[in-house]
């Protein structure tokens, strides 16, 4: 009774194996694996791109790009077309594949849009969400103080993903290398939102020592952004200066969470009349810094200034 058993043990655990080992999907010897596809896709589609970019006279181009592609991984046209046959006949493996190789050519276009935004000083559309960071030039800076190598600046326009009420907030990360520095020899960090009905909030700061620092901006009532402007600004007064490095720079965006009370019509045109409009306040600029001295700026920090 026991051998009897233990066979009927053995067969079940055959039958289980065959039947899990027949479930799997079992590639043929002459499809190209899925590691190599992934590869061999990505670059053949980098070379459909370059060739759908060449002009009327350099059309035959297109097939020299394809044909690389195939020489890079000791293969064929026919074996590839051969090989996508049977991926569309398996589509779970075939939809991985392509998982990976759609997300690879994501990364790769945001990195073009990128640099490209950085070569012609204009941002990229940023991305929607309600938390994003919306810096688009480079992350890492090297200032001399020397009068060609002591500022930077941006302007970012809004675009349809900024919406009212956003709160925005500058990063940066300083080095002074060790060296102790003064008032006088500070940097001047400075940032400000432009509304369309010009108003304007800013934050203007000295940075003395190393270490995060950060500018945040945030109001209510002003309606839609314009554009948001900054500077770092770090004047050498003499050859005994060292430079500043500036790195991990980021500009979040974030919406708003909470809702406003909605008011009466009435209340609102009491308010209009009663409160006088917002003081239009022309923003502070990096060669204003240069005729100012750092305790008059001090002195003339905005008092509403959210930090």
């Amino acid at each position: 009774m026991k051998r009897v058993n233990r066979t009927y043990s053995l067969v079940c655990c055959f039958l289980g194996l065959f039947i899990f080992m027949s479930c799997g999907i079992k590639r043929p010897k002459d499809v190209i694996p899925e590691s190599t596809m992934e590869q061999l896709l990505y670059d053949y589609h980098i070379a459909k791109a370059m060739g759908d970019g060449l002009p009327y006279n350099e059309n035959y181009k297109k097939a020299l790009y394809v044909e690389d592609v195939f020489k890079k991984y000791g293969t064929t046209q026919a074996a590839f077309d051969s090989s996508m046959v049977w991926y569309t006949r398996n589509t779970e493996v075939l939809s991985k594949v392509y998982e990976k190789v759609s997300k690879r050519l994501k990364n790769d276009l945001n990195d073009v849009k990128r640099l490209i935004s950085i070569r012609d000083n204009k941002p990229m559309v940023s991305e929607s969400g309600d938390s994003i960071n919306v810096w688009f030039l480079e992350k890492i800076y090297r200032l001399t103080g020397h009068p060609l190598n002591n500022k930077i600046t941006f302007n970012l326009p809004s675009d349809t993903n900024f919406y009212d009420r956003d709160t925005l907030s500058w990063q940066v990360n300083y080095n002074f290398l060790g060296h102790e520095v003064d008032s006088n020899r500070a940097a001047i960090m400075a940032m400000h939102i432009i509304y369309d009905n010009d108003s304007i909030i800013s934050d203007i700061r000295k940075i003395v020592t190393s270490g995060m620092d950060t500018i945040r901006l945030h109001s209510d009532t002003l309606g839609k952004i314009k554009e948001i402007k900054g500077f770092i600004y770090y004047n050498a007064k003499d050859n005994s200066v060292k430079p500043l490095w500036i790195d991990s720079i980021s500009l979040m965006r974030y919406h708003s969470q909470d809702t406003l009370t909605t008011r009466t019509d009435t209340v609102v045109a009491t308010e209009k009349i009663l409160k006088p409009e917002p003081e239009k306040i022309k923003p502070i600029e990096p060669t204003e810094v240069l005729q100012e001295q750092p305790q008059r700026m001090e002195r003339a920090r905005p008092s509403s200034v959210s930090k």
